[in-house]
């Protein structure tokens, strides 16, 4: 038999026409695993530039995150005012209902760059989208809103009995109800549209930053009417002042706790940080003033004020977190190298997930 003289420096199985390589599934599994295929570095960036793109936002969209919150929890207010017949709530409700869901609208548009922006999200409706849905809902709260207080300038005609004062009575009801149908969804969905981004920290605070957001915009709503109403009407305020600064302040903590601990820490350090640390301390000096010196017209407004800044500290605190996450590659690549690791350590291969789907 004619031995190929080359042979003699090949491997037994390239010499008899075997596989190139080690043996069958096994050797492809291995080269296909990453932990063969790419060494372990230490990234930085790419040309100085980040792993993920941080959002193009400005000052204008915290600012707006506050005064959606403001607006929905005075809808709120407004309508609990007008149930159990308190004018002053009712009133001062309605009025910062409307006047702060268009400031935050102005914020929103002014953030786009042209209003027209803000008009062409309306002309769909994509239910897997949170900023359409939020839209909708955003433009849903703003109409019961304005009806609201038009129907407020409707208690002040001269003639009662006429028409346009009597459609604006049959009116009234529906405006109170729509507005406080929609208070929790406008303040939630802002939380819903952050945790929906790239950004690490606000992508994993999905489960708890709706009640932060939720409980923060009671707060604030509780404190514009403490500063706004006579303090004989202040009674419910002061009891929703206290639940919305417990549910912000515990979910918030609670977000902490569970959050990846580095994740978490653009929420600790820096310019975020100490916002967040000043929005704990005023939210609950205000809540505790409140309720046991909301009797005392200028304590209460104190106490209202303190609230107040505490929810928009809040908002903007979060927010520089977040941005802080996206433009710092480690809060992105490290999460996802323990992630690897932990696969690694469970015997998952890239093969054996190809597989399973």
């Amino acid at each position: 038999m004619t031995t190929n003289p080359f042979d003699a420096d090949r491997p037994p199985e390239r010499a008899r026409g075997g596989p190139r390589r080690g043996g069958g599934n096994a050797a492809r599994r291995r080269r296909r695993d990453e932990t063969v295929m790419v060494p372990d570095v230490e990234f930085e960036s790419y040309y100085g530039r980040g792993v993920v793109k941080v959002p193009p936002w400005g000052h204008e969209i915290p600012a707006y995150l506050f005064l959606g919150g403001l607006a929905a929890g005075s809808g709120l207010v407004g309508a609990g005012g007008a149930a159990r017949n308190l004018p002053g709530l009712r009133r001062g409700g309605r009025l910062a209902a409307l006047v702060a869901v268009a400031l935050g609208g102005g914020a929103l548009a002014k953030d786009l760059g042209r209003p027209d922006r803000a008009l062409n999200m309306m002309r769909t409706v994509k239910l897997t989208s949170p900023m359409s849905v939020g839209s909708w809902i955003l433009a849903g709260f703003g109409a019961f809103a304005g009806l609201s207080v038009v129907t407020e300038a409707g208690r002040a005609l001269p003639d009662q009995g006429s028409l346009l004062a009597r459609a604006l009575r049959v009116a009234d009801p529906p405006a109170a109800v729509g507005s406080a149908l929609l208070s929790a969804p406008l303040a939630a969905y802002t939380a819903v549209l952050l945790s929906d981004t790239a950004a690490p920290t606000w992508h994993e605070s999905y489960r708890e930053l709706p009640f932060v957001f939720v409980g923060s915009a009671n707060a604030a709503a509780a404190g514009l009417a403490l500063v706004l109403s006579p303090a004989d009407e202040t009674a419910p305020v002061r009891a929703m002042a206290a639940s919305g600064a417990a549910l912000e302040l515990g979910a918030c903590e609670l977000l902490k706790r569970r959050m990846d601990p580095l994740l978490a820490e653009p929420l600790h350090e820096g310019r975020a940080g100490r916002l967040l640390r000043v929005s704990e301390v005023l939210t609950a000096a205000g809540a505790l003033g409140a309720a046991l010196f909301g009797r005392h017209r200028k304590a209460a407004a104190v106490s209202g004020l303190a609230l107040m800044a505490g929810s928009a500290l809040t908002r903007f605190g979060i927010f520089e977190a977040g941005m802080e996450s996206a433009r710092d590659p480690r809060y992105t690549v490290q999460p996802q190298r323990e992630r690897l690791e932990k696969r690694r350590a469970a015997g998952v291969t890239d093969d054996s997930i190809t597989t399973a789907k």
